[in-house]
Formats: structure tokens, sequence, C-alpha cells
């Protein structure tokens, strides 16, 4: 598991140092760094996986296009190089990239591990120092392997790309690979650990399973279409009705579906990121949402969300007060714009009842704020 990691002078960041939990939960207000720290992790993730033996770090891939280094440096107290550092294990494996503010790709200025330097010329793997692999081989598949969904996920298509598994490994930045994923993994074991009970434990039926909890009477159609590398998609909310094609159907299966897809097909130690998993859902679903996430990380996936509901965090909540997720296995963060003399992240935490130790002003506060200007409290 990442336990904590450290961004220099990286896009709105002088410092930071931001420890990470089993689940972690990132809030705050808009533009205030909440993806940024995401978008760090998606950038080492995007260049070990597109470019193994890459020199650098490669700001625009596949799964992020981050622009030119004047767009990832911070531009307060940066120049032209920022530093990432992560913490595995008790190990700290730090980068230093540079580049002209012009450039689209940042040279690995230096590597470290505890501190300690490879070799400035030594070839890269994974962005390592091949004498640095030993101790890093845990964290590179990690990072390599993680799944990153944004907030711009695909809304509904009839037709799915169906692609080979060494090509679709996860469900894809924006969900585009879910349904091929599902298709190609149907029979294979789905995580232990939030299987439902009377249900197969497969991916295909527990995906299922675990969609028609949050949409009710949910069934699902994955098939191969003939001769095409496809697999068309149908849904349907009632046994009273025949499937329909997804652009039929609410926005919210469509956004839902890749991160259960995800979910079901992750494995224990596996990394998920996901931005605004609430998006499109009725605020039932939103809390259910926060159970899912709880259930994965109980389940030994490092989960780190970006989310603006308070129906995430309750549902969150709730599983920490039913004991399904340890109190210790969360970490919450508020996130502000950047002020002199004030902290940028505030950070909280859990009790083992669900309830928050400590409210920042801010932190999913705003229907007490509404309800008391409302009722004159606070004239």
């Amino acid at each position: 598991m990442i336990e904590r990691i450290d961004l220099r002078f990286f896009k709105c960041f002088h410092d930071l140092a931001l420890p990470l939990s089993r689940l972690t939960l990132l809030s705050g207000v808009n533009s205030s760094g909440k993806s940024s720290v995401l978008q760090a992790l998606a950038l080492l993730h995007q260049t070990m996986r597109e470019h193994e033996w890459s020199a650098g770090l490669m700001l625009n891939g596949a799964t992020l296009k981050a622009g030119s280094v004047a767009d990832v440096v911070d531009q307060v107290h940066g120049r032209r190089s920022f530093g990432i550092a992560l913490v595995w294990n008790g190990r700290t494996f730090g980068w230093e990239f540079g580049g002209e503010r012009s450039e689209m790709y940042m040279k690995a200025e230096r590597v470290t591990l505890d501190g300690r330097a490879g070799k400035g010329s030594q070839k890269l793997q994974h962005l390592l120092p091949l004498k640095f692999h030993k101790e890093g081989e845990e964290l590179v598949r990690c990072v390599r392997d993680l799944t990153y969904l944004t907030a711009e996920r695909i809304g509904p298509r009839d037709v799915h790309p169906l692609d080979d598994r060494q090509n679709a490994m996860v469900v894809g930045t924006c969900g585009e690979d879910a349904a091929s994923l599902l298709h190609s993994g149907r029979d294979e074991q789905a995580l232990e650990g939030v299987l439902i009970e009377g249900t197969q434990p497969t991916r295909l039926p527990q995906a299922e399973a675990w969609m028609r909890r949050f949409f009710p009477g949910f069934s699902l159609a994955l098939e191969q279409l003939p001769r095409m590398s496809a697999v068309s998609l149908g849904f349907r909310t009632s046994d009273d009705t025949d499937f329909h094609r997804p652009t039929h159907v609410g926005f919210g299966l469509t956004q839902v579906f890749p991160i259960v897809v995800a979910g079901v097909s992750a494995s224990k130690g596996d990394l998920i990121m996901i931005e605004n998993p609430e998006v499109h859902l009725h605020p039932s679903g939103q809390a259910l949402m926060g159970e899912f996430l709880a259930a994965l990380a109980s389940a030994g996936v490092q989960v780190v969300v970006e989310t603006h509901s308070d129906h995430v965090l309750n549902g969150i909540r709730r599983s920490v007060k039913a004991r399904s997720l340890a109190a210790e296995d969360t970490a919450l963060y508020f996130f502000r714009q950047r002020r002199e003399n004030e902290p940028q992240v505030v950070s909280t935490r859990l009790r083992s009842d669900g309830s928050v130790v400590e409210w920042p002003d801010g932190f999913f506060d705003q229907i007490d704020k509404d309800t008391s200007h409302l009722l004159g409290w606070d004239e």
C-alpha cells in the first residue's frame, strides 16, 4: 500500500506530504488541488505503463494529457522542475523531474530510495534504476497497474470495443474498456470481500448483483457481436421489460457500471482512484457508493476517491459504524485555496462509531449553514 505521497512544486502545491490510508477521501472547494494528487500518480502510471524504458516522465498519453512543463510546475514557487515521492512499506522512492517550460516531457534528473540517489547516467526501467528494482518491484506493479477513473466517464453506448486483455487490463480512465474487461473476465473469480452471498462468485454475476443493489430490478446483457471485435451492452431495470439499449436508460447506470466492474475485477493490493463517483446518482445511491468503496478497502484494495458528496462520506461512515471497515483504515482531507500562513490541506478522521472527530469549516457543512440561514440562527 502507498502510505504517503509527497509533492513539491507540482501544480498548485509548494510542498505537500499527504498520508494515504486503505480508503482516502479527498474533498474541498473547486480548483484546490484534489485532482492534482490523483494526476501525480496517474503520470507515474502512464509512463510506467506506456514507456517502460523512458528516461523521464511522459506528460501526455492515453491516461492523462497534462500539457507542457509550464502546466504542471507550480507557477508561484517552481521554475522548471517538480518532485514526487511515494512511501511504500516504509521505504521512500523519490523522483525529481525537470524540463524546459515549453516541453511535453520531463527528464528524471534524480531518482532516490530513502534519500540515496541512483547514478544519473543509469538506465531506468519503470522509472527506477535497475539497482532499486528489487526494493521497488511491488510499488511498480501497484502504480503501473492502477485504475484511474476520471469524472468524465463515457455516457450511454450501444456498442463497446472488445480489446485484448494486455491492452484492456483495467476499465480505462473514462470507463471505455469496462465492457471489454467484464466480458473477457466474466468467468474469473471476483474480488473476495465484496462477494454478494447467494450469487455465483465470478465477475459477471457479481457485477450484475452489485448493479442491482444500486438499481433494483437491474439485469445485464453482455454479448460479443458476430465477426466483430466489439460487444453489445443491454440494461433493464425490471423483469417485466425487455433489455434496453443504454441510450434509453438513465445516465446513472452508465456512470456506476465502470466503478462496479473495476471493483469486482480488482485484486488484493490493487490501487483504484476515482473522481466524483456520485455523478448522476440519487442520494441513496451515493450513500451506497460510499459503502461499496468501503467494502473494496476492507477487501484489501487501496481506494483514493475525490468527491463533493456528503452522502458518499456518510456511506463510508455507516460502514465504519457497522465494523465493515476499521476507522483507522480511513483518511479524510479537506482542500482549500492556497493562502499565506494557512494550511492548504486540513485532515480529520473518523471514530469507530462513524462520527467525524473534527469538522473543518467548509467540510460538508453547507446544509447546516443553509439551515441556520433559513431559520435566522446566523443573523
